[in-house]
């Protein structure tokens, strides 16, 4: 049996008759399960957001698509297949070192992600992620973002050992401290919201994972609730929040402050959470190994009721799936989708 297949067959296995579910561009179904697609989408590409009833999309792309034209047409193209285009991210703009670190040639990159905003609004794409990290891209293992490859349920799945990474070089020339970090962030975050606020565009801040700090010798200063406070103070607009990346939370535990459910409550009630990952983990640093969505510590039925406490209507997609690529559904993508349904329906049922 070839790939598809098996993703048509799992797909309709988990989640049958979740095709009626589809809903359009100008209908609001509340939280929307979606998923991660690719920027070069042939006809069974949206065949595949058909049969596991996807309502929303994440793409990602390079600068080189970063025009409103491409953009306008790919969302038409989703919009004709009844799925929503959510967010846009450029991969060239993304946990970027220029930018996190002030290093020459940042007035470029803030440039180019000022156009970028630009597009989007004029493409009525609603939203993208930013994370300020520097040393993720082109590690290899062991690294700062996994420090070995295991298994879980016999699927490749991520590891993270603090002990591990702290014995690795650094990644740059030289160490830079938390509030080298900080300025380069306020530098970043003020010069790009009033575009953003302009274009009707929300940025939802992604937390640094995993959060620990220093790794590398560069600070990581998203790594727990009290610092996106911080960063909700520094950007002071509506326009600017959170991606609540369940997974990472879970690794930071009592780190973090507060706990996915806390933090999502909080973030949701001030209109203020804008985008999820919906990822599990083993157990809290300094170890931990990512799972299948319903096999690690976190209970997902209460971050997804949490978010239905606060009305969330936004994205809500599978995460670093164990074994599954970024952007299609095999099968360990298909059986998370189809759970994460079934978690969206209950919590709207008891609602």
């Amino acid at each position: 049996m070839n790939r598809r297949n098996l993703i048509r067959l799992g797909s309709a296995a988990i989640a049958a008759g979740l095709l009626k579910h589809a809903h359009s561009q100008t209908k609001t179904p509340g939280i929307m399960v979606g998923m991660s697609f690719t920027d070069r989408p042939k006809e069974e590409d949206f065949n595949l957001l058909a049969h596991n009833g996807i309502e929303a999309v994440s793409i990602w792309t390079s600068l080189a698509n970063n025009n409103a034209d491409w953009m306008i047409g790919m969302r038409k193209k989703l919009e004709a297949h009844g799925v929503k285009l959510y967010n846009i991210g450029m991969i060239d703009l993304h946990c970027d070192p220029t930018m996190v670190l002030g290093a020459s040639g940042v007035e470029t990159k803030i440039a180019q992600y000022k156009e970028y905003l630009t597009n989007l609004g004029r493409a009525g794409i609603p939203y993208t992620t930013y994370a300020h990290m520097s040393n993720i891209k082109n590690q290899p293992i062991p690294g700062f973002y996994a420090t070995a490859m295991g298994a879980t349920r016999n699927s490749p799945t991520r590891e993270f050992d603090v002990a591990v990474a702290r014995k690795l070089p650094n990644s740059f020339d030289k160490e830079y401290p938390a509030e080298h970090i900080w300025k380069t962030f306020t530098t970043f975050i003020r010069a790009v919201i009033p575009v953003a606020e302009k274009a009707k565009v929300n940025i939802g801040l992604h937390p640094d994972d995993p959060p620990v700090s220093p790794l590398g010798g560069v600070a990581r200063i998203f790594t727990n609730y009290n610092a996106y406070e911080r960063a909700f103070e520094i950007a002071n607009s509506p326009n600017f929040g959170a991606c609540l990346c369940v997974g990472t939370w879970g690794e930071g535990g009592k780190g973090m402050v507060k706990d996915p459910v806390e933090a999502a409550l909080s973030f949701g009630q001030r209109k203020k959470l804008f985008k999820i990952h919906f990822r599990n983990v083993s157990a809290p640093l300094p170890k931990f190994r990512e799972t299948f969505i319903e096999n690690g510590y976190l209970d997902m039925y209460k971050v997804m009721k949490a978010l239905k406490q606060v009305n969330f209507t936004g994205i809500t997609i599978p995460d670093h799936v164990p074994g599954g690529g970024a952007m299609y559904p095999q099968a360990n993508y298909a059986y998370t989708l189809g759970y994460m349904k079934a978690l969206r329906d209950r919590v709207n049922a008891e609602a």
